[in-house]
């Protein structure tokens, strides 16, 4: 009787973990998906140092662009081995939030631009230190790699919002 318990705990942990990896994006599914961000962050901070309504927001959102092509090209690098198909493609997040911008100026789109920042930086410094942890492989290392700078434009962010 109790073997069958010790095998029912098997099966148990044997789909837990299965599960837990199915949830783990792929390493091409990362790529894919960061190269995304950083073309959103790129036409984003594109969008703020044409409208933005401070030097400061500017200024940060040229940090966004020089910092977020170099990240792409790191990316990108990646992507070719990986047979990730590298595009302009924005998160559809993105997309919403340059459609709500186009519409604001001044102090409105210098406070949504920067909230934006905050909730998109920590989102990705999250799944950014996910695939860091996995550790030992390229993806991993490049995601290793990116998020100082993710954490620096958080920290950036923060600061013109007043957090």
């Amino acid at each position: 009787m109790p073997y069958k318990f010790m095998f029912a705990g098997l099966i148990l942990a044997i789909g837990c973990t299965t599960a837990a990896a199915a949830v783990a994006k792929s390493d091409k599914e990362f790529l894919s998906d960061a190269i995304k961000t950083d073309n959103s962050e790129i036409r984003l901070g594109d969008l703020a140092t044409k409208k933005g309504g401070s030097d400061g927001v500017r200024s940060f959102a040229q940090t966004l662009i020089d910092d977020h092509r170099r990240a792409k090209d790191d990316a990108t690098a990646l992507a070719t081995d990986l047979d990730v198909k590298i595009t302009g493609i924005v998160t559809t997040e993105a997309q919403n939030e340059i459609e709500k911008l186009q519409s604001l100026s001044g102090p409105e789109f210098d406070k949504e631009f920067v909230n934006y920042m905050v909730s998109a930086h920590e989102k990705n410094i999250s799944e950014f230190g996910e695939k860091a942890a996995e550790g030992g492989r390229p993806v991993p290392e490049l995601a290793k790699k990116t998020l100082p700078t993710l954490q620096r434009h958080l920290q950036l962010a923060q600061s013109l919002s007043g957090h």
